[in-house]
């Protein structure tokens, strides 16, 4: 795990910067730094180094292939690169680094023949010094990230912003475009960034640019070597014939193949345990394959409505981990507040974020590589969304749209403590999957729900924010390119699945636990997201994920084998904090002073009036306004961390 950067340009151009962008870097990769140019070719690599794999000098990058052709700067792990080695007989190996094998890899299979025998995480710059190419790579599920564009007349790449600020020439003009797609999904979703010059490299894509690129300042574009919309659709259709003991004896193979591929490291290693199916799980299956107690880390607060810790406390004690736990407060929590930016370099508005830097720190002060339990919820249908929303649909589509409509005019124009005392009284009358919508907040975005046209819609609304209004200024309306048809798959609760995987999961759960763990250089492993775990679910029939209203079954049944069903089987809880409550009380003059209406209207980005009224309203009880301000608040906050 590291950060990389770098630029090509014309024949002369500039590389200097590159010292001052590694600076910026050091957090991802405090054991080295290494620049590498060759200026008449206008390219130049830089490195920062976090030392898991060959910690010695072998390891150290920028890297040149034996043969002098290839140089590489790499950020992630390559699990199965002892396995590629063996399929490379000849080579005469310098160290023990995926590095040194992803060289020879390319060498060897040539690109795309390499990116689809890789297993790992990654973020790659490849250039090739006799065809005078440059090659830019991400891993499947974009675990690792990958900046690039144009700053001046060369183009350059890395894996924070931060680090392009130094390129001379860099354009830090804001795209007001996609700063209308992060107020609505709390995040920047690929391929774009914040910049109008800078984008993405998408999950799954390499890119490969000449000399003839640059000359024209042209950017080529990236081709896929592997979709995750294909690989579950072929899924889908080709569905394994098996029962369930095979499907549960099956998933447990791969993904205890997974875990194990992902516990190779020469530095301490460890577990994030909630306590939940998914942390559980990994946990379970690392203990089955480790002499010695896991050491596992959890986060507690001191609300019962929020803590976990407890439930991790005694999965803990089951798989007998050596287990480490830090309870917070508001005090603590708040205090990091402040700090979001200089850790997300973009904005970011999962308030779960707080607690996963909280996490993160607390493991790094004990190891440098931490397994995640990520994705379950995506691959095993465990959000509630993904039932809420055919569920509405089916009632909804019998009723005519003007009575929708009516009542959804209705139901706005109540106060929270309104719909508290009507309520009140029908919600123990209502079905279970129903009731958190007649609770306060929830019920508005049933509002929103009513004058739905289809399913797209209602899952589309049940997942954004500041959706009935524009609040950013100048704006022209814009979708993700993931986003622009609904995917074309048998029901809507895979479909949903599906989307989650291709959006939410890349551009706000990855990147969550990316940027909070590498500021403190802790290196994070997702094993299920694993390629060869996801191709395998897909695979399996939709029944085997999900009974009597129920996601993760068969995650489940795993689990069980493993852990006592009592300790894990209770309602999902994640990493929520006390926002609403939060931003009128202790957090009320921070924010004050970030939504100030002169600030606001002098920035020129954001519409003042509009968040001034919501604020007001969230201040004086009228509606919960948290989750929208909460996005303003992360803009305006990392807005004046660029000033």
């Amino acid at each position: 795990m590291c950060g990389i950067v770098g630029t090509f340009g014309p024949s002369g151009s500039g590389t200097s910067w590159l010292g001052e962008a590694c600076t910026a870097l050091r957090h991802r990769g405090p054991d080295g730094t290494g620049v590498w140019c060759d200026p008449l070719l206008g390219i130049g690599l830089g490195h920062t180094r976090l030392a898991i794999l060959e910690l010695s000098e072998a390891g150290s990058q920028p890297m040149t292939s034996a043969c002098g052709r290839y140089h590489i700067v790499f950020n992630g792990e390559i699990y199965n690169h002892l396995q590629l080695r063996v399929a490379l007989p000849g080579e005469a190996w310098r160290g023990r680094s995926d590095t040194e094998t992803l060289l020879a890899c390319f060498a060897h299979w040539g690109v795309e023949g390499t990116l689809q025998r890789l297993v790992g995480m990654f973020a790659l710059a490849l250039f090739d010094s006799r065809e005078r190419r440059l090659v830019l790579a991400r891993d499947r599920f974009g675990e690792k990230p990958l900046y690039c564009g144009y700053a001046g007349a060369s183009f350059v790449f890395a894996s924070e912003l931060r680090a392009l600020h130094a390129a001379p020439g860099f354009d830090a003009t804001i795209d007001r475009g996609t700063l209308a797609l992060y107020m609505r999904q709390s995040c920047v979703p690929a391929p774009y960034s914040v910049y109008k010059s800078i984008r993405k490299i998408p999950a799954g894509s390499w890119m490969e640019l000449t000399e003839q690129h640059i000359a024209a300042r042209a950017t080529p574009p990236t081709r896929l070597y592997w979709s995750a919309a294909d690989a579950a659709i072929s899924g889908v259709r080709e569905p394994l014939n098996i029962d369930d003991g095979e499907a549960i004896n099956e998933l447990e193979r791969i993904v205890s193949e997974a875990v194990g591929g992902q516990m190779i490291s020469d530095v301490p290693l460890g577990a994030f345990l909630s306590g939940g199916v998914d942390s559980s799980t990994i946990v379970a299956l690392m203990q089955r394959q480790c002499a010695r107690p896991v050491r596992t880390f959890c986060i507690g607060f001191g609300d019962n409505r929020y803590d976990e810790s407890v439930f991790a406390r005694r999965v803990a004690a089951h798989l007998g981990t050596d287990h480490t736990e830090m309870i917070v407060g508001p005090r603590e929590l708040l205090a990091i507040v402040p700090q979001m930016m200089h850790v997300y370099d973009e904005p970011f508005a999962d308030s779960s974020q707080l607690a996963t830097v909280l996490v993160a720190q607390l493991a790094r002060g004990h190891v440098k590589v931490a397994l995640s339990g990520d994705a379950g919820d995506e691959l095993f249908a465990g959000y509630r969304q993904y039932f809420l929303g055919p569920r509405l649909w089916s009632y909804l589509s019998l009723a005519p749209g003007a009575l929708r409509r009516a009542l959804a005019r209705t139901l706005r124009a109540l106060s929270s403590t309104q719909v508290g005392q009507l309520l009140g009284g029908v919600r123990p009358l209502t079905p279970s999957w129903l009731r958190f919508t007649v609770a306060g907040d929830t019920l508005y975005k049933a509002a929103d729900v009513l004058e739905c046209l289809d399913q797209e819609e209602i899952y589309r609304r049940l997942v954004s924010y500041w959706w009935r209004q524009d609040v950013v200024l100048g704006s022209s309306h814009r979708e993700s390119l993931r986003e622009g048809s609904w995917l074309q798959l048998p029901d809507s609760l895979q479909q949903m699945m599906l989307h989650d995987a291709m959006t939410y999961l890349p551009d706000d759960i990855l990147v969550k636990v990316d940027r909070a763990a590498m500021a403190v250089g802790l290196e994070t492993r997702i094993p299920l997201l694993d390629h060869r775990v996801f191709e395998f679910v897909w695979r399996l029939p939709l029944h085997m994920k999900v009974r009597e209203g129920r996601g993760k079954w068969l995650l489940r049944k795993l689990l069980y084998r493993h852990v006592p069903k009592a300790l894990v089987d209770r309602p999902k809880m994640g990493f929520a904090v006390p926002l609403a409550a939060w931003l009128r009380g202790p957090l009320r003059d921070w924010a004050e002073d970030l939504l100030h209406e002169t600030r606001m209207r002098q920035q020129g980005y954001i519409d003042a009036a509009v968040v001034r009224s919501r604020w007001q309203q969230h201040l004086n009880g009228t509606r919960n306004w948290h989750h929208e301000l909460w996005n303003v608040l992360m803009f305006q906050l990392w807005l004046a961390s660029t000033r």
